[in-house]
């Protein structure tokens, strides 16, 4: 029998009886052969497993040589070296490593990568929501298992990623109901004696997210022009521990000794984002008014005073906090005696409000920063006055013409359908 020529799979039996089998797979990271070991107790089990190997090496799926990971340890690493700013926003990170830390590492971290199953994953995410997880939250987690196992792909850590076959948990919409006009006024009558009442009307009014709003500076306002620069968004603050010889015990938050680990803005994330938009006269005059109210704010704060320019700042100037914003547009629904709804709603209810003065699509996309014209169907809604007027356009159309052809003269009306 001729020699089989370098790098052919072989099979063979071993002195102890049982079967072997040897196949080439590339080339190891020093040079050498990377040659694999399959065995079995029959010579049809290990012929099974060598045509098994040699389909994974042809189609380019095979796990590279190394080391074994676990799902626990390469999620922990994907985290902490690949997924981490500037390669990712700082909120994205923090996303992933509440899904890494809380969920997946608990529920599949012993797994073999390469053993994950999509079933695994399915299991998962349906323990969560029988758990009490939102199916956002299951959402979330099987979004950033994809993610991670993505990457193990990439560098040939698995052949193939389950977390793509895996059946992603259902998103249902919730339908939100946008604030009228006549709430819409309510509101700013609630706000009108409140500190920084214009940062609210350029919420209803112009739809700004709460982090532009509360990112925005004196330099990004035009008011000579009615107009303002999107930049930039406000990051919530993050901080460490202080107390390194003495712990406080308490969150890092909380710490005495606390240090920021965050800086107070980033920019914003897409082009879309980066815009200019105009200021009714309302709300410019509202920002100028603001102005003079800030500076005199800084007068009484005096040595105090930390100078950044924001638009909207705390009595000593420093930014604003995102969760105690939050907290105001709360207790501003209860003042003005309205039902309760998320800050995101009032982005909801401008953009509806532009759908009302049917403004063109075109110009909504740029005024409320969306990149697609999708964005249009999760933002602007059906209002009650929005379907009354549809109502009555169908209805002017389709039986108008045939009361009118009712009270025509019979003579007219066969010339009419003649003519017609």
């Amino acid at each position: 029998m001729p020699r089989k020529p370098n790098g052919a799979s072989s099979i063979y039996q071993g002195t102890d009886g049982s079967w072997h089998g040897r196949v080439t797979v590339g080339i190891k990271d020093d040079g050498t052969s990377d040659r694999r070991h399959v065995r079995g107790k029959s010579e049809a089990i290990v012929t099974r497993k060598v045509r098994a190997l040699e389909r994974e090496r042809d189609a380019g799926t095979v796990r590279k040589a190394g080391q074994t990971w676990t799902v626990a340890k390469w999620l922990t690493y994907w985290l902490d070296n690949i997924a981490v700013p500037p390669n990712v926003r700082e909120n994205t990170h923090d996303g992933y490593r509440v899904a890494v830390n809380v969920h997946l590492i608990p529920g599949l971290g012993a797994h073999r990568l390469e053993r994950l199953q999509p079933e695994h994953i399915e299991k998962l995410t349906q323990k969560m929501q029988k758990n009490g997880s939102a199916p956002a939250t299951a959402h979330q987690a099987h979004r950033t298992i994809r993610t991670a196992l993505n990457e193990a792909m990439r560098r040939g850590h698995i052949g193939r990623n389950p977390a793509t076959l895996a059946k992603s948990p259902t998103l249902t919409d919730k339908e939100i109901e946008p604030y009228s006009v006549d709430e819409i006024q309510r509101l700013l009558t609630s706000v009108s004696e409140r500190r920084n009442r214009a940062r609210w009307a350029m919420a209803l009014a112009l739809g700004m997210r709460q982090g532009e709003v509360l990112g925005l500076k004196w330099e990004d306002v035009d008011l000579s022009n009615f107009s303002l620069r999107v930049r930039r968004g406000r990051l919530r603050p993050k901080y460490a521990h202080g107390c390194a010889q003495q712990p406080c015990g308490r969150k890092a938050g909380y710490c005495p000794n606390r240090k920021r680990t965050r800086a107070d803005t980033n920019d914003t994330k897409s082009r879309a984002g980066r815009r200019s938009i105009g200021l009714p006269p309302e709300i410019a005059e509202l920002l100028e008014l603001h102005r003079v109210e800030q500076e005199a704010e800084r007068k009484t704060a005096a040595q105090l005073w930390e100078e950044g320019e924001w638009v909207f700042a705390t009595p000593i100037g420093r930014p604003l906090n995102p969760n105690t914003d939050y907290h105001d547009w709360k207790q501003i629904l209860r003042d003005a005696g309205l039902r309760d709804g998320r800050l995101h709603d009032a982005r909801h209810t401008a953009a509806t409000v532009l759908l009302i003065l049917q403004v063109h699509e075109r110009a909504t996309m740029g005024v409320m920063g969306w990149a697609t014209t999708s964005m249009a169907a999760r933002y602007q809604h059906l209002t009650d006055p929005i379907r009354a007027d549809i109502a009555k356009r169908v209805g002017g159309l389709i039986w108008k013409p045939a009361e009118r052809a009712s009270t025509d003269p019979p003579g007219e009306q066969d010339s009419g359908s003649e003519a017609a």
